[in-house]
């Protein structure tokens, strides 16, 4: 390819997530309220991207009422760098319960967590997350 015919081409950034597709067709459709997350993999995909935006709003929005915390402050020093999903259970279409188990990394570090997710309402949301050990 000659420099004449070389493009640079410039790709939109992938969603904070780990998935492949932009931000605003990913989780940036949860977190506008344009999209309610399908399954409760996909909450909680959404949930470690609004941690990555800061957006504190959808974070109460998907936590259960029963467990939700009244505010949530975030660390604005706090610098997420990326998701890895180790494993699901139920959570899909069909299911009223499902959990996630994944490792969150940070500057500096990683959570480790299994979390809980319920339907209230047909909306999937955020139960509660048990931290596992290293």
């Amino acid at each position: 390819m000659s420099r004449r015919t070389a493009r640079s081409v410039k790709s939109a950034p992938t969603c904070p997530c780990g998935l492949p597709e932009p931000y605003e067709k990913c989780c940036g459709r949860c977190h506008s309220g344009a999209a309610a997350a399908p399954t409760a993999e996909a909450l909680m995909r959404s949930r470690y991207s609004a941690f990555v935006k800061g957006d504190t709003a959808y974070l109460l929005r998907t936590w259960h009422p029963r467990t939700r915390p009244d505010r949530l402050d975030l660390d604005p020093g706090m610098k997420w760098t990326g998701l890895e999903v180790l494993g699901a259970t139920d959570g899909s279409a069909f299911h009223s319960t499902g959990t996630v188990t994944f490792r969150a990394s940070y500057r500096g570090g990683s959570l480790h967590e299994r979390s809980r997710f319920e339907r209230v309402d047909g909306a999937w949301v955020y139960v509660d997350g048990e931290f596992l050990d290293e």
